[in-house]
């Protein structure tokens, strides 16, 4: 099998192999199925994209709309290499799932307005399918709504013509939408079970998510919800585009 490609885009070790672990994990991949290039940390080369079975993007510390003079040079690069990446992944309706960070940045490529209107505090929220959703190969068998865990302080608020809406909440109306056939985003975060939010929430505590000495009822709060669907859209993805 061609392997997969993971972007990631966390600066803190710890975050990035966790990370790293989750897509591997329940996507089903061993380690030489699942390669991985930290672009916050070197420039992202020039990719073949013939040489992968598709493309997962992480999360990210990076918000998409913040104001430009307020970005680091680091995120205004990683940006700008991750627009010409889906320039082409779009063009090609290439094989691609980014989590999270996906909606700002495959949104703002493809025209939706992203900002802070519909951010969410960290934890579990219930996600619903819409009825495109419930019709999506990468969705299917997967119940019309299910828990989620999220956590992010942009979204998607107006979501682009060229965009088809999957899924939605009651505080964020965007949870995942597809461009093409082949091209997803979701704004919750199919990687992670319990302990990998735990140690997130552990990571993150001074990012500004929340109030850093309330991290411990965070913590109560997600092991009080079974998250267990979300998970299965990776393995889906994998099954779906896995190639020799």
């Amino acid at each position: 099998m061609k392997p997969f490609l993971l972007l990631g885009t966390r600066a803190e070790n710890y975050a990035a192999d966790a990370e790293y672990r989750s897509f591997l994990r329940y996507g089903g991949l061993a380690d030489g199925e699942l390669r991985r290039i930290r672009v916050e940390a070197e420039p992202l080369p020039e990719l073949d994209l013939a040489d992968y079975s598709g493309i997962f993007l992480g999360g990210s510390p990076f918000n998409s709309s913040d104001p430009e003079e307020s970005k680091s040079d680091v995120q205004v690069r990683v940006e700008r290499e991750l627009g010409l990446l889906l320039d082409r992944v779009v063009a090609e309706d290439y094989p691609f799932l980014g989590a999270c960070y996906g909606v700002g940045t495959l949104g703002r490529h493809q025209g939706a307005v992203i900002d802070g209107t519909y951010g969410e505090p960290v934890g579990a929220t219930e996600v619903t399918l819409t009825g495109d959703g419930i019709e999506d190969p990468l969705l299917a068998g997967l119940p019309s709504s299910f828990a989620a865990y999220v956590g992010h302080k942009e979204a998607c608020a107006t979501l682009p013509g060229s965009a088809v809406l999957l899924a939605s909440s009651a505080t964020c109306p965007v949870q995942m939408f597809r461009v093409g056939q082949n091209v997803y985003a979701t704004q919750f975060h199919p990687e992670l079970d319990v302990e990998a939010l735990v140690g997130r929430i552990s990571t993150y505590r001074h990012a500004g998510y929340f109030p850093p000495e309330e991290a411990d009822e965070y913590i109560e709060r997600a092991r009080a919800t079974v998250v267990d669907q979300p998970e299965l859209i990776l393995r889906a993805f994998v099954t779906r585009y896995a190639r020799v």
